[in-house]
Formats: C-alpha cells, sequence, structure tokens
C-alpha cells in the first residue's frame, strides 16, 4: 500500500477516534443538551447526639420524637440540687476571700494603732524602771551592798524590757504602714481562686440544662425521667433543619465542569416539578472509589470524587437518603 493512503487511512482513524472519544465522554458526564451535568445523589441531613457534660439524675425530657425545636429551646434537665448546694458553698468561700483581701487593703482600724502606740508606752516606761534598777544594783554591786545574784537579775530584766519595747515599737510601724504587698498579693490570689471555683460550678449548674443547639427535630428519645447518667451520655437524637446537603460524585474527566458556587437545580422522584435550588459548597480534593450506593446509569469501579451541593431553601419535602437528580449549570454561580 502506498504511503500516502496509508497516512491518509491513519488520519482518517485518528479523527472517527477523537470523535468517538467527544461522543463517549459527553454521554459519559451526562451532558444535557443545554451543557448541564447532570449528577445523581443522596440527601444527607446532618444529625446530633445532644448530652450533658455533667453527670446525673435525669429530671426531665420536654420533647416526644417527630417534634420540632428551635435553637434555645430547654429540651431536658438534671436534678441540678448538687450541684446547687456546691455553688453556695463556693460563693460562701469567695465571700470570705473578699473580706480579707478588703482588711489586708485598709490596714489596721485607727483603734488599733492607737492601742499598739499605747503598747509602745507601756513598754518604754517598763524599760525606763529596767534600766534604773540596773544602774542603782550596778553601783551598789561593787559595794557589796547588793548580791551579784541581784544584779545579774537586774541584767536580764534590762535586755527583757527593751526587747519588749523594740517588739512593739516594730507593730507600732507595720500598723502605721499597713500590711506588706506580698500579703496582698497572695489574698487576692486566693480570691481569684476562689472566683474560678464559683464560675465552675456556675458552670456546672448551667449544664444541667440541656439546650437545643438549632433548629431541628427530634428524631429519638434515648434516655427517659429517672435515668442516672454520666457526662456525655446521649439523651435525643435531633436532626439539624439546616444544613440539608446533596452528596454526589463526579468522575475525574467532569472536575474542570464543577466548582464550589456552581448553580444547582435539585429534582426528586416525589415531586420532580417542584425543584429545589442550591449551590455546590464542596469538591472533594481526594479520590474514592465509587462507592456501592451512587445512582449512575452505567455503575463501574472507577475513581470519584465527592461533590456536596448545599440546598437553599430546604423543607420536609427532602429526607435522609432520598435519591435525587442534580443538574449543574457550570457557566453560572451562586451569587
Amino acid at each position: 500500500m502506498p504511503r500516502k493512503v496509508l497516512a491518509g487511512a491513519v488520519i482518517v482513524a485518528i479523527v472517527a477516534l477523537g470523535g468517538f472519544f467527544l461522543i463517549s465522554q459527553t454521554d459519559r458526564f451526562n451532558t444535557g443538551g443545554d451543557g448541564a451535568l447532570v449528577l445523581y445523589g443522596n440527601v444527607e441531613i446532618r444529625q446530633v447526639e445532644l448530652a450533658f457534660r455533667v453527670s446525673g439524675k435525669l429530671e426531665d425530657v420536654m420533647f416526644e420524637e417527630g417534634d420540632a425545636v428551635t435553637a434555645g429551646d430547654f429540651i431536658a434537665r438534671l436534678d441540678a440540687t448538687p450541684y446547687s448546694d456546691a455553688l453556695k458553698v463556693t460563693e460562701a468561700e469567695v465571700a470570705v476571700r473578699i473580706a480579707e483581701l478588703s482588711r489586708l487593703e485598709a490596714g489596721l482600724r485607727p483603734a488599733e494603732i492607737d492601742r499598739a502606740r499605747a503598747r509602745v508606752a507601756e513598754f518604754e516606761a517598763g524599760a525606763r524602771m529596767a534600766q534604773q534598777n540596773y544602774d542603782r544594783r550596778a553601783v551598789l554591786v561593787k559595794s557589796g551592798a547588793v548580791s551579784q545574784q541581784l544584779f545579774d537579775e537586774s541584767v536580764a530584766a534590762l535586755g527583757a524590757a527593751n526587747e519588749r519595747l523594740a517588739a512593739a515599737r516594730e507593730d507600732l510601724a507595720i500598723a502605721i504602714e499597713g500590711f506588706r504587698s506580698e500579703e496582698i498579693a497572695a489574698a487576692n490570689a486566693a480570691l481569684q481562686a476562689a472566683e474560678a471555683a464559683a464560675a465552675s460550678a456556675r458552670t456546672k449548674v448551667n449544664d444541667a440544662s440541656l439546650v437545643a443547639p438549632s433548629d431541628g427535630t427530634i428524631l429519638a428519645r434515648v434516655r427517659e425521667r429517672g435515668s442516672i447518667l454520666q457526662a456525655g451520655e446521649p439523651v435525643l437524637t435531633m436532626a439539624l433543619t439546616r444544613p440539608v446537603w446533596i452528596r454526589a460524585y463526579i468522575e475525574e474527566p467532569a472536575l474542570g465542569l464543577v466548582a464550589p458556587g456552581t448553580v444547582a437545580e435539585i429534582m426528586t422522584d416525589a415531586d420532580p416539578d417542584r425543584p429545589y435550588q442550591g449551590q455546590v459548597g464542596f469538591v472533594s480534593p481526594v479520590a474514592e472509589f465509587t462507592p456501592k450506593t451512587v445512582e449512575t446509569p452505567d455503575l463501574r469501579s472507577d475513581l470519584v470524587y465527592q461533590v456536596r451541593i448545599i440546598v437553599d431553601e430546604p423543607d420536609d419535602g427532602l429526607r435522609q437518603g432520598m435519591p435525587v437528580t442534580v443538574r449543574l449549570t457550570p457557566a453560572r454561580k451562586s451569587g
């Protein structure tokens, strides 16, 4: 076969193969006539298990299964008596520490300072008398008029009187100056520790009430009144009203058609004439094997990437696990 004929045949084959590849890829991505990318996924509604941060006896559960709750609603309560009693103890300790700190900061009262002055005057008089006795006996002991023992006693008495006078003068100086800064700092630290203990006790009292973290629906009452619970033990299971996601999967060649913010139209088999609006919120950076629950016209074990579509205005028409069809328009983005 001539080389030109052979080369022409190869070119024709390549063009035909390329056309087949484009057609097969278009069909593989499930793109519609308007260029929209069609995905098949399932509704995903977040659930949360509600529990107390403290242990205790379950006193009341305010909602039944199927009830709608609003963020901030009190939905369950423990017997808070042990925590209330502990709070009273810590608050009393705070009061004691406040009084002690105030006493140190204010210093001694005027009457106490006057008493310290009076003690100094008393010991000064005692020291003068001891000095006089010493002076007399110092002269008399030389002439033998008094014994050495009496003289020694006067020496000891004079020393003791001077020591008492020095201590009294030091106490008066402290009384006038006030307490040392180190003592005040220690009292302040003790007050802060007491206040921290009171705050912790107050938190435990608050934790004895269980509050709905967001809007939702009660799915299950796990425990009933009278149950003894450990901290973190689930009491209720709640489905969150928002966010509602659609979990879908795309193949690697279609990644260029999907990005966060891409507008999505979501349709259910239950009511296909009432589509929901949404947008792509997340495209996984990690590939995984096609899950068994993925619904596509041609299931295969290829690597796929998870896509999550946020539903703008979800309602009761979307249920956990419900299969849906998603149409993505790559040219349009929300906002």
